[in-house]
C-alpha cells in the first residue's frame, strides 16, 4: 500500500484558445491516465453559470468516465443537492452504480455552486431550499441504497449483497462536518477553496461529534487541495501562473477562461497586486515532486489523513498529466 492514499478532484476548466467542450473532453481523457498512475478516487465537480469552471452535470460526465475506465472510483464532488428533487438524483446514481457496480462516490454538498440568479433559474424554490438539506441526505442515503423508503424506490434496484454508492458530505465550513459526523458518513474538506483556513476546526468537530454506522465505524475525513509538480520549481511556478491570476482576477469580479503562462508572464503583475500574489505562494502547494510530496505530507500528518484529494489547473493537458504522474511516483501509487 502507498504511504498516503492520493485521488483527483478535477473540475473541467476551460482555457483561453480552445472551446469550452475541450475543457470536458480533457477530463474524460484525464481519468483513465489517473486510473493507470494507481489513484484512488476521480471526482468531477459542478458549477453553473461560471466561464472558467464548466462541468456543469457531473452525473453524466460520470457515466461517460465509467466506460472509459475499470477499477478507479468515480465520483461526484459535488452533486449541489438543494438544486434538485433528491430521487432523481438517487436515480441517477442508481443507473451509474449498475454502470460501474462497487465503484461510485455520491459526494453532496449543499452550496449552490453559482450565482443567486442561476440557483434560482435551476430551482425557482433555492431560496429555502437548503434548509432541506439534511432530510435530503438522508432520503438520499437510502434510495442511492436501493432500499424501499417513503413507499418509493429508486431504480435499478442493485443485486443482493451488492455495495451501493458511497455517500459523501462535501463543504467548506463547520455546518457540512457537523452533518456528516450527526449521520456517519465520509466528509470532503474543500481546503482549496480558502487555503485551508478552517480546516482545524471542521476536522475536530467532525471526529469529536462522529456517530458510528454501519457502513463507517470510524470517521473517514479527506481534504481537497490544490498542487502543481514540475521537472524544476521554476517551472511549477511558471505553470501555476494561470490559476493563480484567475484567483487575482475572481477577487476583483473577473472571471474568464484560464489564460496560458506565457501571457500572463509578458502582462506581469503590478506592485498593488503583489502582496495578495506573495500571500498566495506562501501557502501554495507548488514545487518539484520532492517538495509537494513533503508539504502534502506535513499536511496530512498535521490533519491526521490517511487520504488526499489532489485538484491540478494548467493551461496545457500535458502540464497537468505530468504534475499527477510526478506525484504517483513521488507516493507509490502505481
Amino acid at each position: 500500500m502507498p504511504e498516503l492514499q492520493l485521488s483527483v478532484l478535477d473540475q473541467s476548466v476551460s482555457c483561453a484558445g480552445r472551446d469550452e467542450g475541450h475543457a470536458l473532453r480533457d477530463t474524460l481523457e484525464l481519468a483513465p491516465f489517473c486510473e493507470a498512475l494507481g489513484y484512488q478516487r476521480f471526482w468531477v465537480s459542478e458549477h453553473h453559470g461560471m466561464p472558467t469552471i464548466v462541468g456543469s452535470a457531473p452525473e453524466v460526465l460520470m457515466a461517460a468516465i465509467a466506460a472509459r475506465t475499470t477499477r478507479i472510483r468515480i465520483g461526484s464532488a459535488g452533486v449541489m443537492l438543494p438544486h434538485y428533487a433528491t430521487l432523481k438524483v438517487a436515480e441517477q446514481f442508481r443507473v451509474l452504480d449498475s454502470l460501474a457496480p462497487g465503484r461510485i462516490d455520491l459526494g453532496v454538498g449543499r452550496a449552490p455552486g453559482s450565482d443567486g440568479r442561476t440557483a434560482m433559474a435551476l430551482n425557482p424554490n433555492a431560496r429555502h431550499a437548503a434548509d432541506d438539506f439534511p432530510q435530503q441526505v438522508v432520503d438520499l442515503q437510502a434510495w442511492s441504497a436501493g432500499l424501499r423508503h417513503q413507499g418509493l424506490t429508486a431504480n435499478p434496484l442493485p443485486p443482493a449483497g451488492a455495495v451501493p454508492p458511497e455517500l459523501w458530505i462535501l463543504g467548506s465550513s463547520n455546518y457540512g462536518a457537523q452533518l456528516a459526523a450527526h449521520l456517519g458518513l465520509p466528509y470532503a474538506y474543500a481546503y482549496f477553496f480558502m487555503d485551508g483556513q478552517g480546516v482545524e476546526q471542521a476536522l475536530d468537530l467532525y471526529r469529536s461529534l462522529y456517530r458510528p454506522s454501519a457502513r463507517h465505524p470510524k470517521p473517514q475525513p479527506t481534504v481537497c487541495v490544490w498542487a502543481l509538480a514540475a521537472d524544476t520549481a521554476d517551472d511549477a511556478q511558471f505553470q501555476a501562473l494561470g490559476r493563480e491570476r484567475w484567483r487575482l482576477d475572481r477577487q476583483r469580479g473577473v472571471l474568464g477562461p484560464l489564460q496560458t503562462p506565457a501571457a500572463i508572464a509578458q502582462r506581469g503583475y503590478t506592485a498593488e497586486d503583489m502582496p495578495t500574489i506573495n500571500a498566495m505562494r506562501e501557502r501554495a502547494f507548488v514545487g518539484t515532486a520532492a517538495q509537494v510530496g513533503a508539504q502534502l505530507r506535513a499536511l496530512a500528518a498535521s490533519l491526521g489523513l490517511a487520504e488526499l484529494v489532489i485538484n491540478t489547473w494548467a493551461h496545457e493537458p500535458a502540464v497537468r498529466r505530468h504534475s499527477y504522474a510526478l506525484l504517483a511516483r513521488e507516493f507509490g501509487l502505481a
